[in-house]
């Protein structure tokens, strides 16, 4: 048996993460490492321990008795890593210093980094550092005080709010949009899409489901090389719908039959702002959070609050069913 020194707290959340996610990929995303690094650390905890902790399979991993008897012991060793982090935070009396916020790519570029601005003129003692990346930030590792994700965490002690949610919309220029009319068939329209290692997100999958004859001009997994793209006229990409009021782009109406087939079917994504529970009332980051929730859940208002012009009217948008606050 490992004596305590053998292993810290970075053991414990790769343990917690597989726990989790039922698999090691799922682990590995989770934690922002690479597959092989975390069945490395795996391999090191069990041999630390003298414990098999998973079966693995083809299917992802299964729990065995010793590691199924070791979860609250781990999880409380997260709870109290964060109550320890809460108290020392605790002392703060007024919204000053750091947070760390992690954003999606795409919502980072185009709403959250530019409405920081405004937050700035409130908060001038406050000061973010914005991670924009595909990969989980640790909360309770205060790798991040604040995310916003696709995705509700299923646990930790971490306080979660729905944000919004919307759907997906096929979006062009107003140019292309306008020389398109009412799209009959998507094999009319010049599309760009996703690269094919990310072919599994829901928006790739409606596009190969409804499109099977549609050979994208653009494959990139690069989401603000698709909006550029898009800008630019060279097609139609399928993105959510808040971004027709940030950017040049308008909806692409269908015809009757695509409307009724492909344009039903539009995937809907919704987007949590989650924190650490000891974290939420702290100051600085209490501020984040009201400034993020009010604008965040009503991106129709992005438009005014950036005094941003109106796009040129060159395409009809689809009517919208808008962004549903739960």
């Amino acid at each position: 048996m490992a004596e305590l020194f053998d292993l810290d707290w970075d053991h414990v959340r790769v343990f917690l993460a597989v726990a989790r996610a039922g698999q090691l990929s799922g682990a590995a995303e989770r934690l922002g490492l690479d597959l092989s690094t975390v069945s490395r650390r795996l391999t090191r905890i069990e041999g630390a321990l003298g414990l098999d902790l998973f079966e693995r399979s083809k299917d992802g991993t299964t729990l065995t008795a010793a590691a199924e008897a070791m979860i609250p012991a781990a999880e409380e060793a997260e709870r109290a890593l964060a109550d320890f982090l809460g108290a020392a935070n605790a002392a703060e009396t007024v919204a000053e210093g750091v947070v760390r916020l992690s954003v999606p790519p795409g919502v980072a570029e185009v709403f959250v980094a530019p409405l920081l601005a405004r937050f700035f003129t409130a908060h001038p003692q406050v000061r973010v550092e914005l991670s924009a990346s595909v990969a989980y930030a640790d909360l309770t590792r205060r790798e991040a005080d604040l995310a916003i994700r696709t995705t509700m965490p299923k646990s930790g002690d971490l306080v979660v709010k729905k944000l919004v949610t919307t759907r997906a919309l096929p979006m062009a220029s107003p140019g292309y949009a306008q020389q398109l009319g009412a799209l009959q068939r998507l094999e009319d329209a010049r599309w760009i899409g996703w690269d094919r290692e990310l072919e599994h997100i829901p928006v790739a999958r409606w596009l190969a489901a409804h499109g099977p004859g549609v050979t994208p001009v653009l494959r990139t997994s690069h989401f603000a090389s698709q909006i550029a793209a898009a800008e630019a006229g060279l097609g139609v990409a399928l993105m959510p719908e808040p971004f027709q009021f940030v950017r040049p782009l308008v909806a692409v109406p269908p015809g009757r039959a695509l409307k009724r087939a492909a344009w039903a079917a539009l995937p809907e994504e919704s987007l949590f702002l989650v924190g650490h529970r000891a974290l939420r009332r702290v100051p600085r980051v209490a501020v984040l959070w009201d400034f993020l929730v009010e604008l965040m859940a009503q991106p129709e208002r992005a438009r005014e609050v950036l005094g941003l012009a109106e796009p040129t009217a060159s395409a009809p948008r689809t009517p919208r069913r808008g962004a549903r606050r739960r």
